[in-house]
């Protein structure tokens, strides 16, 4: 039998108000009547803030008699069907030719490395018959640390074992995130889900900026602080470089924002690019100090050297677009039965009503007849040899799990 992937996905107010079992269960249900009594091997659920995250769990383990669990609370949920906010979107797999292995640990923060080797704990090195190795991460998307965190799941797990997923999102109140495994819910937390598979799945990461100023060396920064740049602060570096292209392109006075939200409307416009390798790792920055600091949700080494990246809406429906179709390349030919998109929450504050349109690229890549299951993320996870690895912002990254 070869692998079944369906998906539902609910909205509150269609009918349940703020019953959140009964919302879970309904989300469960609209998956499971496409699954055709097929045993249910993993299920995943991306879950907005507004509900109550134990009770739905609770309504849809009822539906699926209890089957392995994982997931996260986001910033917005969407499937084949459909793409909205403050919504719950399920996925159930069955398959013969995949298997799941699942860990969580929390306190991420007190433990660190070794809280992610008590989440793989029990993961096995190797599987008979299922050579080709993922691992999902899902992790809490306001650790700071989330960068290092996922360098050591890449190390703990070893090279050959390929990572993808995304950071929890709460539909940008930036108060509280929290990830799931089974009846597990936490906040600074970690769930781990190792995909053993007879034929490798398909991953693609691509994100729609290019770089606008010249490079910037990090002249003065502690932690996710960035105070310097070229030995001047950083905001009077930002505004210099983007004053004329932010009016052109924007009409926005750089000289001119009044308060948080104007600045931080403009600074998602204008984000950072670390250069690695052959393309760039974008950083976003998310507020001002007023010494003119930028608070960025990674840290930002000293003696780094980034540029101010820019980038237009149809460059980030672009950008989607090659994300699955790296992915659809990597699968050499496999047919496939259903995908999982992480899709940064910023390309969602970039696009804005046209969000729906990155997403119907992706159905159209990989084939309008695919189910497919995702968020929007405070982060995206990917480890891939040959493409950008590591936690990054403001990118579309994409795994396809093969038919068989």
């Amino acid at each position: 039998m070869p692998t079944k992937f369906v998906t539902g996905v609910s909205f509150g107010e269609d009918s349940f108000g703020e019953d959140s079992f009964l919302v879970g269960k309904d989300v469960a249900g609209k998956a499971l009547e496409k699954m055709k009594g097929e045993k249910i091997h993993l299920t995943i659920v991306f879950c907005s803030s507004e509900y109550n995250y134990a009770e739905v769990i609770k309504g849809v383990k009822e539906i699926t008699q209890n089957a392995p669990l994982i997931g996260c609370s986001s910033a917005g949920e969407f499937t084949e069907e459909r793409v909205g906010k403050k919504s719950v979107c399920c996925a159930l797999i069955s398959s013969n030719d995949h298997k799941f292995f699942l860990g969580h640990e929390n306190q991420l923060e007190k433990k660190g490395r070794e809280a992610i080797k008590q989440a793989a704990g029990k993961f096995p090195e190797a599987v008979n018959n299922y050579p080709h190795l993922c691992c999902i991460e899902l992790i809490d998307g306001l650790v700071k640390e989330g960068e290092d965190l996922t360098l050591a799941v890449n190390s703990i797990m070893g090279s050959l074992v390929r990572l993808i997923g995304g950071a929890a999102g709460d539909d940008l109140k930036f108060k509280e995130t929290r990830v799931f495994m089974d009846n597990q819910i936490n906040s600074e937390a970690i769930t781990l889900c190792l995909m053993a598979s007879e034929i490798p799945v398909g991953m693609g990461i691509k994100h729609g900026h290019k770089p606008w100023s010249p490079a910037l060396n990090v002249t003065k920064s502690e932690g996710c602080i960035l105070y310097e740049l070229n030995n001047k602060p950083a905001f009077e570096v930002w505004k210099k470089y983007t004053r004329e292209r932010a009016k052109e392109q924007f009409d926005i006075d750089v000289d001119k924002l009044s308060d948080s939200t104007e600045e931080g409307s403009y600074l998602i416009k204008y984000e950072a690019g670390l250069l690695t390798g052959m393309d760039y790792k974008i950083r976003v920055p998310l507020s001002v100090n007023p010494d003119g600091s930028l608070n960025f949700g990674c840290p930002i080494p000293e003696d780094t050297i980034i540029k101010i990246m820019e980038s237009s809406k149809d460059a980030q429906i672009d950008s989607a677009r090659e994300a699955a179709q790296l992915a659809v390349d990597s699968l050499r030919g496999a047919k496939v039965a259903g995908a999982l998109i992480f899709d940064c929450a910023c390309r969602g504050l970039i696009l804005g009503d046209d969000f729906p349109k990155a997403i119907k690229a992706i159905g159209e890549v990989i084939g309008e007849d695919v189910p497919f299951i995702g968020f929007e993320t405070y982060g995206e996870i990917f480890m891939e040899l040959g493409q950008l690895s590591g936690l990054h912002h403001t990118t579309t990254t994409v795994l396809l799990i093969p038919e068989r």
